[in-house]
């Protein structure tokens, strides 16, 4: 198989997926490294595919977002991570991403699109597996997230039960 259809091939696995697609196992499916693959969707990106790196794998964001969609400030430590993101998607909620302002950078921004305590677990799993540091970790604890809320309601909710656990970032 040629490059160009590898990749065209890859684009429409992750279209027709209705969860994430690691980079391993489309790796694994074309009998190319995981490197090639993270190739394939850098160039299929720079040709205009909207594919999202989640934790994990890759998506395709086809309407997900319904509702509203608004930011929150926090601040917390790492090991308050959990507890964060869990009362987030207890209110029904998903939290679409996590935001920093870097000195060098400017807006570092990273995918998580966590809707349910599973998916935050796994997150939690992940980062400890790999020893990750949160991206708060960068400026303090301080960060935004960006929500997909069904409605107001559950995003006032939401600041209610972060501002209880004492990790919402007011005026």
């Amino acid at each position: 198989m040629r490059a160009e259809e590898r990749r065209q091939a890859v684009l429409e696995l992750i279209e027709q997926s209705e969860k994430p697609v690691s980079a391993s196992s489309l790796a694994s499916r074309f009998s190319v490294s995981r490197q090639i693959i993270v190739g394939d969707i850098a160039l299929l990106r720079a040709a205009g595919a909207e594919i999202s790196a989640t934790p994990r794998g890759y998506v395709i964001l086809r309407g997900s977002m319904t509702g509203v969609v608004k930011q929150i400030a926090c601040r917390h430590s790492a090991e308050e991570m959990e507890a964060e993101l869990n009362a987030i998607v207890d209110q029904g909620c998903t939290v679409i991403d996590v935001i920093v302002e870097h000195p060098i950078y400017g807006q570092l921004t990273g995918p998580l699109h966590l809707s349910n305590r599973y998916d935050v677990s796994r997150f939690i799993a992940r980062s400890a597996e790999e020893d990750a540091l949160p991206l708060s970790n960068l400026t303090e604890g301080i960060h935004l997230h960006t929500l997909s809320c069904p409605d107001e309601a559950a995003f006032l909710r939401v600041k209610n039960v972060l501002k209880e656990l004492g990790v919402l970032l007011e005026d």
